[in-house]
């Protein structure tokens, strides 16, 4: 209190000054107003907006600058996404048009749905702040204010950690406090047992859930803040749970955590850094045909795997005897002989067997990576794979390959990608599949997490599906390498699709749990109970089909990869002619 030199020259007089300034109110021109109070939202919906902003060519008010500055921000979206902007740009003044904070108001309370669906987190933070300040009842305004408060300070102290030399999901190290003060004298956060986080967390879900306008903005934020992997509350938790490692190893009582969380795997001090001398190769567990083996193992070697080792689920001597014909493939029979030897019963899932015969290999490899993926994936890199994998930090045990999906009939291949992939808005599913893209996570039928290529000489590693982990825990250390995309045949056409619909649905990466959500697999027994057979075809042409108009919108909205795959040429090169009659 006796600092001579505080923080704001000139205290809270010189700080008031400075908040004042930015809030005169938006000037309005002949002609310029907000929309009136009962204007009707549907057409604002289907109207888009004109980067080039018309509406107020020629026009120097404050208000016509701040409409064209969001003409630009929301070139070609709805027209709705603009009026939000342009009450929130009019409430954040000292004064604003009367019916601004009621339109606002109405707006929230007739659409949240729409607009949580298609505005990014900013502007949703805005929203609340808003919210905070000209909310219409106690709880808008308490719930605002403090959610404004929490951003607020996250934006501080996250801007100030971008120059600390961590990356956002890399928690501090457990060892000695810098120094043990806190500002105002204030006692510092227990790492192994504060509930602090979740105290403050959990007031303001349930202070949210007193206003039913409010509380769907404000449950979606909060949602968004747990689920990023990258902030204060994702960093406390790694910390806590090595805190309790350590606690544990000193024989002291510490509280269970709620969950695993995740660790660094212990990448080997020396990596080599010479993509010449890389060693790199796959394993998959597979009871596909012949011929699609093949063209998996001729891919993966024309990119210059120095092994693709193959596990057959079942016994087929001769697709054995074919492959094994090439030095590079190696062919595991897993029959009953071949999990006596594992002195484990054979898994009833085939996903277990999976993550078992690829953990196995992993263990007894010599190559310098390991890519776990399925007879239907291929690495699509967009560099030399060798060199992507010598760049890789050296503290990472893995690479995250984002998935691509294969355009059903395209020749030369094609695939698309998610929006997000592309920094698009998700808004543009609905666009894209007018149909059912608002029930596809991304906009695909496969999966969204990916697949891992690992470092190898790891002890203690489990290969997952789309996971690693290190004696029982996640593992953190593992880095998204966007030049290394793995293309998803998933639905390469009708008849695939419609062969492993069943399976998909009951045992595989369709089926969900009771609780779920309405998913994929609701949309599919819908169409069945509704429609039959022609339903289902009608869905896989629109979401999976390369027509013309999927390929077009994809392309306008740069989520498609175009990346054409030899695979009979890259068969006859490794293998030579199929038998006949395979």
């Amino acid at each position: 209190m006796n600092d001579p030199d505080p923080t704001y020259p000139g205290g809270f007089p010189a700080i008031l000054q400075q908040m004042e300034g930015r809030r005169d109110p938006l000037v309005y021109g002949p002609g310029e107003a907000l929309p009136p109070p009962d204007v009707d939202f549907a057409p604002l919906k289907a109207l888009r907006v004109d980067g080039r902003a018309p509406e107020v060519a020629g026009s120097r008010s404050t208000y016509a600058r701040k409409f064209r500055e969001l003409a630009k921000e929301f070139d070609t979206l709805p027209e709705l996404l603009r009026l939000h902007g342009l009450l929130i740009a009019n409430l954040r003044r000292r004064d604003q048009p009367a019916h601004c904070a009621a339109l606002f108001q109405r707006l929230w309370a007739e659409e949240a749905e729409y607009l949580l669906a298609r505005l990014d987190a900013r502007w949703l933070v805005s929203a609340i702040t808003t919210f905070g300040d000209h909310g219409a009842t106690e709880t808008q305004r308490r719930v605002g204010q403090s959610l404004t408060v929490l951003f607020g300070t996250m934006k501080l102290y996250e801007t100030e950690r971008l120059y600390s030399g961590s990356t956002p999901d890399q928690a501090f190290a457990i060892k000695r406090k810098s120094a043990p003060r806190l500002p105002l004298e204030m006692d510092a956060y227990s790492i192994a047992g504060g509930g602090l986080d979740v105290n403050m967390l959990g007031r303001l879900w349930q202070d949210a859930d007193g206003d039913a306008v409010l509380a769907p903005l404000a449950h979606d934020l909060l949602n968004r803040l747990i689920h990023d992997p990258g902030g204060v509350f994702r960093r406390l938790r790694i910390m806590r749970a090595r805190r309790g490692k350590q606690l544990a190893a000193e024989g002291l009582r510490t509280r269970k955590p709620a969950d695993i969380a995740p660790v660094d795997a212990p990448v080997p001090a020396s990596v080599k850094t010479d993509a010449s001398a890389i060693r790199w190769g796959t394993v998959t567990l597979t009871n596909a045909p012949l011929p699609r083996i093949a063209r998996f193992a001729a891919h993966h070697l024309d990119l210059g795997a120095a092994r693709v080792t193959l596990c057959l689920d079942t016994p087929a001597p001769d697709t054995a005897a074919f492959l094994s014909r090439n030095p590079s493939v190696e062919v595991v029979t897993c029959d009953d002989d071949w999990w006596d030897t594992q002195k484990k019963p054979r898994m009833k899932a085939h996903q277990l067997r999976q993550v078992w015969v690829a953990t196995q290999c992993y263990n007894g490899t010599d190559l310098d990576w390991l890519a776990h993926i399925d007879i239907d994936e291929f690495l699509l890199p967009q560099a030399r794979l060798p060199e992507l994998l010598a760049a890789a930090p050296a503290d990472q045990a893995a690479l995250l390959m984002p998935p691509v999906e294969l355009l059903a009939g395209s020749a030369p291949e094609m695939f698309k990608t998610t929006p997000r992939m592309a920094g698009q808005d998700k808004a543009v599913l609905a666009e894209l599949y007018p149909t059912f893209g608002p029930h596809l996570r991304g906009g695909f039928v496969s999966h969204l997490e990916g697949k891992l290529i690992t470092r190898t000489g790891i002890p203690g590693l489990r290969l997952g599906l789309h996971t690693l982990s290190h004696e029982g825990a996640p593992v953190a250390n593992r880095l998204r390498e966007e030049r290394l995309l793995l293309g998803h045949a998933h639905a390469p056409d009708w008849d695939s699709f419609r062969t492993h619909l069943e399976f998909r649905m009951t045992r595989g990466s369709y089926r969900k749990a009771e609780k779920e959500a309405f998913k994929l697999r609701d949309v599919l027994d819908f169409l069945i109970d509704s429609e039959g057979e022609a339903g289902l075809r009608s869905f896989f042409d629109e979401v999976c089909t390369a027509t013309p108009q999927l390929v077009a919108g994809l392309r306008a909205h740069d989520m498609l990869i175009e990346h054409p795959l030899d695979l009979d040429g890259a068969v006859a090169r490794h293998f030579g002619p199929l038998p006949e009659g395979a």
